[in-house]
């Protein structure tokens, strides 16, 4: 059985958030992997890579999985209802919906976290009750069929622990190890009660702007 996983693609998306799951799944052995947006023009992320869709929302297959990252783009999408619909179509038919750091939020202003555990990056953590989600402090959340990741980076532990549940923890150790994932950080910075104080400062400092616009943006969804 050849398992299709579907991600989301969109201008100024967080290019790790998909590349790093896309690259785990697209490892994996019977896996067909495709970037999907409105139109297949090629899109840029927020740090200047583009990206280009192979399938259109209209001419989409049913996704066995579908992902939706994160990053400074998720703004424009929570109030566009055509990105929002299929989501929910694709969601009614898929075996996973999933989402990478503020991908989640996405998934919340198209109706999917109700009465959901949920992860995402640890500066978005407190929108998360706004959409009817228990925000969990995790690198990967599974409730159902709904599986968040937290920031960034936790996409790739999010692919490998999907590969399991679909394919087995074999192939899912044999992608890890081909991939060589075994993170050694050069520092203990990497979640905010592990940051100095001003380190903690100057990031939320860089993503300030980014946060403002989705405050107002889902407070008036809420």
């Amino acid at each position: 059985m050849t398992y299709r996983f579907g991600f989301l693609v969109f201008p100024n998306i967080q290019q790790l958030d998909l590349t790093g799951p896309y690259e785990v799944f697209a490892s994996a052995q019977d896996s067909a992997v495709h970037l999907v947006w409105k139109d297949k023009s090629p899109v840029r992320s927020v740090t200047g890579i583009s990206f280009t869709p192979d399938v259109d929302f209209d001419d989409s297959p049913q996704f066995d999985v579908l992902c939706i990252p994160g990053g400074g783009g998720v703004n424009a999408l929570l109030g566009d209802e055509e990105v929002l619909e299929f989501i929910r179509r694709q969601a009614k038919g898929a075996r996973f919906i999933t989402s990478v750091c503020t991908g989640s939020l996405v998934l919340g202003a198209a109706g999917l976290l109700k009465g959901k555990r949920a992860a995402t990056h640890w500066n978005a953590m407190d929108f998360l009750p706004h959409f009817g989600a228990t925000p969990v402090y995790e690198r990967v959340v599974k409730d159902g069929n709904l599986i968040t990741a937290g920031g960034v980076t936790s996409g790739i532990d999010f692919g490998l622990s999907l590969l399991a549940e679909l394919m087995g923890r074999e192939e899912a150790e044999i992608v890890q190890l081909s991939l060589e994932y075994a993170p050694a950080p050069p520092f203990h910075s990497g979640m905010p009660q592990e940051a100095s104080p001003d380190i903690l400062d100057k990031a939320k400092g860089r993503i300030a702007r980014s946060r403002q616009e989705r405050e107002r943006l889902i407070g008036q969804i809420a």
